[in-house]
């Protein structure tokens, strides 16, 4: 199974964007998956719910951070190199889907209570964000 499968997979069994991301490659990483959904659960809906940035970059950042960011202060080249990820990340990203911004991608604000019922009512949650999930994995498999 494809990372952009098991985070499409993980998204409709009910996690968030940012979870299914994040967890879809924490295990090949050596962080389990329970944890790994606990992290990422304050990101999405835009962070918290709120329309921000979309979960799954952020789920996307926390993988490159989980792999390439840096655990001692003085380890310079790994922070480098992991801002280099994210922002390569964030440029494909807004070059394909034009925005990184949750209420942006999906058209409404996630944000309010009348703005996540017309996302689910609409059906965003499967006909936009879990295509996104999938692609955001696409993207970190291709820079990873």
């Amino acid at each position: 199974m494809t990372h952009a499968e098991l985070a499409a997979g993980l998204f409709r069994s009910g996690f968030s964007c940012s979870q299914a991301v994040f967890a879809a490659f924490s295990e090949d990483l050596g962080l389990d998956r329970e944890t790994a959904l606990k992290i990422a659960q304050p990101f999405g809906g835009g962070i918290a719910g709120t329309g921000s940035t979309c979960g799954a970059v952020t789920g996307a950042l926390l993988v490159i951070g989980l792999k390439h960011g840096r655990s001692r202060p003085e380890d310079l080249a790994s922070k480098d190199r992991t801002y280099a990820l994210v922002h390569e990340f964030l440029r494909r990203f807004r070059e394909e889907q034009g925005t990184i911004v949750c209420r942006e991608l999906l058209g409404v604000d996630l944000g309010t209570p009348a703005g996540h019922e017309a996302a689910r009512r609409q059906g965003l949650f499967t006909e936009r964000c879990a295509p996104l999930v999938a692609r955001a994995a696409d993207l970190l498999d291709a820079l990873l």
